[in-house]
């Protein structure tokens, strides 16, 4: 079966100019972490996919004094090279890479890098310059005022790409863009959130608006709750000291997990330009009140279970009486009439048990009918790792009796799409910003409310010094409270064994999962709900039996430990039958470090 492949392009009405030759890319803190972690291997990226403007050059400058053989050592080291091609590529890449060192707080070095500029220049038309911030928040205004002042463009277009955080509250954000405005016009300003690079989170315009068969079912009628969850299996790991002045809240839930919130909650915007998608985003910020404290819980890691991973507080560089939440769940309300009363539940954590960052939109309840007592629907769109869309339905277990079972349409894109590579985040916003697109960036109104809908919270956190986070182990899913807070606002497991299955069965990720799943397909939570889907045949009283035996052997890192001899004496036959089968099970888990499953009728 072939796939339609549809291009659209920029809108026909759109005013963006593409920046295709004579361009100079500057990257300032061109030494530090994000410019080695992200900023130079997506240039790369670019570069070898022949993305970038003709004769571009880019430019490094920060203030660690090294002269252009180390920067070019560095660059080397910042990129994988597993192939002899993309080691001359490489070549040819450093070929257009040049160095300065100089502080961001005076004059003359912007003017040497000006200099620097001209001379690449001085035999084109003229002169395009984008200018990359990866810098921290304290040198952000310092440093655009001397480029505008030192280092704009007398002939060509000039654009600046910030990262965040764009302040740390309402007034702090206003503060950072009115000092922008003096020098810089906001169409070549570039704010960068780089979750809307992501490929799924570009799709989530397509899903909505390109799938008419949802589109009667997008509203408070048919949607009972959404949750966007964020998940990280490590901690600060030693940079604590940046994260306790932000946490969690205004790391990723204020932006990235927001910006999710609104390309789901949007309405259809009147065409694909960067201006009418932004104004709708904006709609559904104004049309959501602040959160309320009473609709949050906020948590902080401990130690791991075992010892071995460190408590946040046990970081050297975090504070030892610090109340900085590390993991937050909150509800947020949209009071429109697509969404009136729809619980929009976000949840985002450090050192937890999994990457992933996901969105669960679940249907309402069957409430009438022959099968009015069945698990609901549920659209899940895995944003990372293995991005994949799936819908789980109910449908007729194969057999003669008229049993139901959880099941999935799948699309799995590194099985769907196996011969394309799905471009990193940060690749995709950098062509976007040389193409002069604004859509997957954000605009000063978005932020503005954006920071209106968290900083009474984030106010109300600071203030109330007897506000403690709950301890959570690291490596767990998170504080104890977590399902009922969830549940609370009408989030519904399948029934009490697929509860059982979603808190319980969480296998953990094999160390390398090419050897045992080269399509991505058997990833954890889907074998979770092959369990669940069995445990919809059994009686309740072995639903019952199955959770107190799962009870004993719980432990908080996600994953069942030795579940034995649990006895189905009575009820209708399950998958699970035999010893020969189990027996088959038990190999098929082994690859995600299950130790003992059984269930059998004795």
């Amino acid at each position: 079966m072939s796939d339609t492949i549809i291009h659209r392009e920029q809108d026909e009405n759109s005013t963006a100019v593409e920046l295709k030759e004579n361009t100079v890319i500057v990257v300032l803190g061109a030494s530090g972490d994000l410019a080695k972690k992200k900023t130079f291997p997506a240039l790369f990226g670019l570069y070898r996919n022949k993305f970038l403007p003709k004769a571009i050059r880019i430019i490094g400058y920060a203030r660690t004094k090294m002269d252009h053989g180390e920067f070019l050592k560095r660059v080397r080291s910042y990129i994988k090279t597993p192939t002899k091609e993309v080691e001359e590529q490489l070549d040819d890449f450093c070929s257009i890479c040049t160095y300065l060192a100089g502080q961001y707080d005076q004059d003359a070095p912007f003017q040497e890098l000006d200099k620097h500029i001209r001379e690449i220049e001085q035999d084109r038309p003229q002169g395009n310059r984008v200018f990359y911030m990866a810098l921290p928040p304290s040198v952000f205004i310092t440093v655009s005022r001397h480029l505008k002042k030192n280092c704009y463009p007398t002939k060509g277009i000039a654009r600046i790409i910030i990262e965040k955080p764009f302040g740390k509250d309402l007034q702090s954000s206003r503060e950072l863009q009115k000092a922008l405005e003096p020098d810089w016009k906001e169409e070549e300003i570039f704010r960068i959130d780089h979750y809307l690079g992501k490929e799924m989170v570009k799709n989530l315009l397509i899903i909505r608006f390109g799938n008419e068969f949802l589109g009667s079912n997008w509203n408070r009628n048919h949607i009972d709750s959404v949750q966007i969850t964020f998940k990280e299996p490590f901690g600060t790991e030693g940079r604590g000291g940046y994260f306790d002045e932000f946490g969690i809240i205004r790391d990723v839930m204020q932006n990235h997990l927001l910006q999710i919130l609104t390309l789901l909650a949007m309405e259809r915007p009147i065409s694909f330009s960067a201006e009418d998608i932004r104004d709708e985003k904006v709609r559904v910020l104004r049309a959501m009140p602040a959160i309320e404290p009473r609709n949050v819980i906020i948590g902080q890691y401990g130690r791991s279970l075992d010892g071995t991973k460190p408590a946040y507080k046990e970081d050297d560089t975090v504070p030892k009486d610090s109340r900085c939440p590390t993991f937050c769940a909150l509800v947020a309300f949209i009071k429109n009439e697509r969404w009136d009363g729809v619980p929009f539940i976000m949840k985002a954590g450090k050192a937890l048990n999994e990457q992933k960052t996901e969105v669960r939109i679940q249907f309402k309840d069957v409430t009438s009918g022959i099968f009015k007592d069945i698990p609901r629907n549920e659209l899940v769109i895995r944003i990372q790792p293995n991005e994949s869309v799936y819908l789980k339905m109910n449908s007729k277990l194969p057999g003669l009796s008229m049993q139901t079972v959880v099941t999935e349409l799948d699309l799995t894109y590194r099985r769907r799409f196996s011969d394309l590579k799905i471009p990193e985040a940060y690749e995709s916003l950098i062509l976007d910003a040389l193409k002069g697109d604004h859509s997957n960036f954000v605009r000063d109104d978005e932020l503005d409310a954006s920071w209106r809908i968290f900083t009474p919270l984030l106010h109300y956190l600071d203030q109330k010094k007897d506000i403690v986070p709950m301890e959570y182990p690291y490596g767990s899913r998170g504080p104890a409270v977590l399902d009922d807070f969830t549940a609370s606002y009408g989030y519904k497991f399948s029934d009490a064994a697929g509860r059982f299955v979603s808190q319980y069965a969480d296998p953990l990720e094999p160390k390398d999962r090419s050897k045992i799943d080269p399509d991505g397909r058997k990833h954890s939570e889907n074998f979770a709900w092959m369990v669940a889907s069995w445990a919809l045949n059994v009686t309740k009283s072995e639903q019952i039996l199955l959770e107190s035996v799962s009870a004993t052997v719980h432990d908080w890192s996600g994953s069942v430990r030795n579940i034995g001899n649990a006895g189905c004496t009575s009820g209708p036959q399950p998958i699970v039958s035999d010893r020969d089968t189990f027996a088959a099970l038990q190999l098929t888990l082994a690859p995600f470090e299950f130790h003992v499953l059984k269930v059998w009728h004795s």
